[in-house]
């Protein structure tokens, strides 16, 4: 008996797609993906954005990376091939729901910009943001609060972004916030600016 691939497998042309949902919910469904070091303000602004839109009547979903990694994701650590796994089920996991009609708020580091391109190009025809949030290192050094800088100085934790693993900046994200000189709330008005200009 032949064995089936995944590559020989149907699917199935539902009737309806993911743009009568967003008819359905008034609203364009998007994936803004918020990416930099630990304790940028990544988590921060997302949530300032969704209260927003939420505000606005947009239905909304944030997938956090610690929340991500409870669950989803709990069996990858944080070597490079973890991390790859860990963004490519979340951009996943973002386009199903985008394809529900969701604007939905990514917060992952997600390092490596070959990741980030990835989850891009998964979201397919939905909107897609690559939100930069940047703090320099001594900045969300000095934040830290979840002690996790602390303790990868220490050698407790490896792999750890911007101590002994890289973090490649983004070369022309769609949004970009300096989270050293602006706001949460002015960095949250540049990511709804960005999808309001959609």
């Amino acid at each position: 008996m032949k064995k089936t691939s995944v590559s020989d497998r149907h699917v199935h042309g539902f009737r309806i797609q993911p743009e009568s949902r967003g008819r359905l919910l008034r609203q364009t469904p998007a994936i803004l993906w918020f990416t930099g070091l630990s304790a940028a303000g990544k988590s921060a602004i997302a949530d300032k954005v969704e209260a927003l839109l939420h505000a606005s009547g947009q239905l909304t979903y944030i997938l956090d990376g610690d929340s991500i990694r409870l669950g989803l994701c709990k069996d990858l650590g944080f070597a490079d091939a973890d991390r790859h796994e860990n963004v490519r089920r979340v951009a996943e996991v973002a386009k199903l729901m985008a394809d529900a009609g969701l604007v939905v708020l990514v917060c992952l580091i997600s390092p490596f910009r070959r990741d980030r391109e990835l989850a891009r190009s998964t979201a397919g025809r939905h909107r897609f943001a690559e939100i930069h949030v940047h703090a320099s290192l001594a900045v969300a050094e000095a934040r830290d609060p979840k002690g996790l800088y602390r303790l990868a100085r220490t050698g407790a934790i490896q792999h750890f972004t911007g101590i002994d693993s890289p973090y490649e900046q983004p070369t022309v994200p769609d949004v970009f916030i300096d989270t050293c000189s602006k706001s949460i709330d002015e960095g949250a008005d540049l990511v709804v600016n960005w999808l309001n200009s959609r």
